[in-house]
């Protein structure tokens, strides 16, 4: 699907009826959020990974990107057709970033600082998983400048782990736990899950 389809509020409706029906509860906001912490993921992916590779930059503006969804709505990845000079991409992603958190607080009812904290933390996973320190994830989050809080890191056994900003809300439905990393737990408690996650 064409990434810019997360700005029609019929198809992002029924994305959060997809997820409603995956995670087994229908409080909207909720979902919105639970939705958007995986999509704004995969979304940052290919513009994020191709900074820190130094290839050519992957273009992020929704009209450039075409997101690839599993049968049950999951977004698996993402594809962009177009590069931009690496110095435009802070403005790129705000327009793109703006536009989708827009959509996705007024389909589901989200709070819109939930939302942009979902999206500084991918932004800060994607960084860490293209192998990039955490400087260049600060110096785009600040290039994006607005909403977009800037990302954290900490040192867990001496890797580098993002200190959430944001919770996906995954504890919500029935059955699920708080994810390792969730801010909504007691410091001592997420370090020494992510001490045992890590090994």
């Amino acid at each position: 699907m064409p990434a810019a389809s997360i700005t029609d509020p019929a198809w992002l409706a029924e994305q959060i009826d997809a997820s409603a029906r995956r995670y087994r509860f229908d409080r909207r906001a909720a979902l919105g959020v639970l939705w958007w912490y995986s999509a704004s993921s995969v979304l940052l992916g290919p513009s994020v990974e191709s900074l820190v590779r130094g290839g050519p930059v992957a273009d992020p503006a929704l009209a450039s990107v075409t997101l690839f969804l599993h049968p049950d709505g999951r977004v698996l990845d993402a594809r962009s057709a177009a590069v931009v000079p690496a110095g435009m991409l802070g403005k790129r992603l705000a327009a793109a970033l703006s536009a989708a958190v827009a959509a996705v607080a007024a389909a589901s009812g989200a709070p819109k600082p939930a939302l942009w904290a979902i999206a500084t933390d991918s932004l800060a996973n994607r960084v860490l998983w293209a192998d990039g320190a955490p400087g260049v994830a600060e110096s785009l989050a600040a290039s994006v400048g607005g909403s977009l809080p800037v990302p954290r890191y900490v040192s867990v056994g001496g890797r580098q782990v993002v200190r959430r900003a944001s919770c996906c809300l995954i504890y919500q439905a029935p059955g699920e736990q708080k994810c390792v990393s969730c801010p909504r737990q007691h410091p001592d408690d997420r370090y020494r899950r992510l001490r045992s996650a890590l090994g």
